[in-house]
């Protein structure tokens, strides 16, 4: 995705057409480019200068193709042909509107304020040039131990640079002292962008959030790299490209473009107010951000495909909710910088995007401007629906309140039980200024399900006796041993295939057996945990579904299982086994057996299912040890045989050569003759 540089045309790509949609209408409907291609677009820019605006260059394997966008109608130009391997990136020159850069390289910018030094990046090496002298880099900057992904040069210092990495980290440089990095934002997650903002000292990261779950556009001030400035909430996949749109005449505000992976753009308004939470006397002005602070995006303007389900928006609230939430960031800002708690929400905003809701029959409705949330539970003939309101000062010291509203089906003497636990846990979380809210739900859910499981064992023992005694739970206590329990949430899923090498010289792989297969579509995607296999107890999947009402009211519904709460889930709820005929039962276990045993113990089965000893086959899959010993720059046995004689090379070469010859490394014995 690229926006023009007047600010009214952006350009998406795809294999059979490019998109132009008219950012002053978005909604009006998108222009369409023909193109015929076997290959994807790798890099789209249009020109950024005002005289050339109609002009947009994009990279399609080795070529790139000029395209012109004028008075609705679009055309290529001409292309350029001359490079002999894939075009990754391009970037057209700020000083001269018809210079254009290509290359292979990772990564390449022109710098913006020199016309004659450039950047490129080489995996986790930044190399400078300058175009006159092309034929070897000014300067070399090992920059990151993982590649690169975003680069990106200062827009007021010409030698300042940021670069972001797979290594979870932005680093920011001056390539003048290239062995030292000025400043770091160490992230939790891999880094795909890190862009400079035209105004103050912010800086726009995207994130590669590894549950699609997490908010990954972040702003962040520069000078204070401890929590962001803000939380862009709305996409509901990963950002794949983000650009500013240039300022309206007369206005003060600027807008943010996003283009992401769950097929709408957005626009962001990024009002004075903000601006100045960029700038780095922050705190000076504190007090002149209360009047009219405004912290929401505008109303979204987002282009939704034809096949896609549209997202209604609506206003920001009433000003009363809005007072409310300036005063809360101010208060969570001022706190921020007392913390110092880098990667802990910040604002109830954050928490409430960052939460966690896969948890089974739970349903949360956020309200971030009004500052609660209301929680629906069901679980066995039980139900549960509680107002969350959650005072100014949360989570410094300060718990939220619940409070029982109908539908709740439990007694009164439960009621008090589930109170008395929910303040106990809310009250160890904020003692430590944590969130508390997702710990809350898992013990909401975690209480319900042990009052159902000692009501199912009594009513299934006669022996039992009526008037029990219920203990009190304790913080997190394990209620269940099966899987898609709560407490599972942070143990992966199983591993259906694996394959490590080991230090003396073999590869040991295993994989899934031949039988087994998934019970949902292959482009569904697999469980993140244990605790996610209830959403499979259908044998269909259910998936959660986030979606944003408006900015400040987050919505997430998660899915219901439709089977007995006391079914136990396994991994045999995403995967099934083939049946086979007998014919093919019998020639399968044949061939495993021939393969699988050596040839002193290898037998046919009686019957089908069975070995020699009658017991059931049980369809596991295979771990394979590999000798990769060929592969390897070293050599164990040679390592043992090779003698070193200074004093009589000829004889040196002649033994390692027989040597060589003894553990059949025929390259090695002409080399050493």
């Amino acid at each position: 995705m690229s926006v023009d540089c007047l600010g009214q045309h952006a350009v998406l790509s795809g294999r059979r057409f490019l998109y132009i949609v008219n950012l002053d209408a978005p909604n009006e409907g998108h222009r369409k480019i023909s193109r015929q291609s076997k290959w994807d677009i790798g890099a789209v820019q249009w020109n950024p200068h005002d005289s050339y605006a109609y002009y947009f260059a994009a990279s399609s394997n080795q070529r790139v193709d000029l395209y012109k966008w004028k008075e609705g109608n679009g055309e290529v130009c001409t292309s350029l042909q001359g490079h002999t391997r894939v075009i990754s990136d391009l970037d057209w020159s700020v000083f001269e509107p018809d210079l254009l850069v290509t290359t292979g390289a990772s990564q390449v910018k022109w710098n913006k304020k020199n016309a004659n030094c450039l950047a490129t990046s080489h995996d986790g090496d930044v190399r400078i040039w300058d175009k006159r002298k092309p034929s070897t880099a000014v300067e070399y900057l090992a920059a990151h131990l993982s590649k690169i992904h975003g680069l990106d040069w200062h827009p007021d210092n010409e030698y300042t640079l940021a670069t972001s990495s797979q290594d979870n980290s932005v680093r920011f440089w001056d390539y003048r002292q290239p062995r030292k990095y000025l400043n770091i934002l160490p992230c939790q997650v891999p880094v795909w962008k890190a862009r400079y903002t035209p105004f103050s000292n912010g800086l726009v990261t995207v994130m590669v959030p590894q549950l699609r779950r997490e908010n990954s556009l972040l702003l962040w001030n520069v000078f204070d790299l401890n929590t962001p400035v803000h939380t862009f909430v709305g996409h509901d996949d990963v950002v794949l490209e983000f650009q500013w749109r240039k300022q309206k005449e007369g206005s003060k505000d600027y807008q943010l473009v996003t283009w992401s992976r769950d097929q709408t753009l957005r626009m962001w308004r990024i009002d004075s107010q903000l601006q100045r939470l960029c700038a780095n006397d922050i705190l000076d002005g504190v007090d002149d951000l209360i009047d009219g602070i405004s912290l929401l995006p505008e109303p979204d303007k987002t282009l939704q495909p034809q096949d896609s389900e549209p997202q209604h928006s609506s206003g920001h609230g009433d000003e009363e909710g809005e007072a409310t939430l300036k005063e809360d960031f101010l208060n969570d800002l001022l706190v921020g910088k007392k913390t110092d708690q880098l990667g802990l929400p910040q604002t109830l905003q954050q928490e409430f995007s960052l939460i966690n809701v896969q948890i089974r029959n739970v349903n949360v409705e956020m309200d971030a401007v009004n500052r609660s949330c209301t929680v629906s539970v069901h679980c066995g003939n039980h139900r549960v629906r509680m107002l969350v309101m959650f005072p100014v000062q949360y989570p410094n010291n300060a718990a939220p309140s619940f409070q029982f509203i109908n539908p709740t089906s439990i007694t009164a003497s439960m009621k008090a039980k589930l109170l008395k636990i929910l303040k106990d846990t809310s009250l160890q979380k904020v003692k430590r200024n944590q969130s508390c809210l997702e710990p809350c739900l898992r013990q909401l859910v975690s209480w319900l399900e042990s009052v159902v499981n000692q009501e199912d064992s009594t009513s299934s023992n006669p022996y039992a006796l009526s008037n029990s005694v219920t203990t009190p739970l304790p913080t997190f206590a394990r209620v269940s041993n099966a899987y898609g329990s709560y407490q599972d949430s942070n143990i992966p899923f199983p591993r259906t295939s694996g394959a490590r090498f080991c230090g003396a010289g073999y590869l040991v792989y295993f994989t899934r057996p031949m039988t087994m297969h998934r019970a949902v579509s292959p482009t569904e995607p697999t469980p993140r945990s244990l605790s996610a296999l209830s959403a499979y107890h259908s044998g269909l999947i259910t998936p959660m579904k986030i979606r944003t009402e408006t900015p400040g009211n987050l919505r997430l519904y998660s899915g219901s299982p439709t089977r007995s709460e006391k079914e136990q889930v396994s991994i045999s709820s995403f995967y099934y086994k083939e049946r086979m005929s007998p014919r093919s039962a019998r020639r399968r276990w044949s061939i495993q057996a021939i393969n699988d045993f050596p040839k002193s113990r290898r037998w046919k089965s009686k019957r089908e299912g069975t070995d020699a000893n009658n017991r059931p086959i049980k369809a596991a899959g295979k771990v394979i040890i590999q000798d990769i010993s060929c592969l390897l720059p070293v050599h164990k046995l040679l390592g043992e045989l090779y003698i070193l004689n200074v004093n009589n090379i000829q004889e040196t070469c002649q033994k390692n050569a027989a040597s060589a010859m003894a553990v059949g490394r025929r390259d090695l014995v002409q080399v050493l003759h």
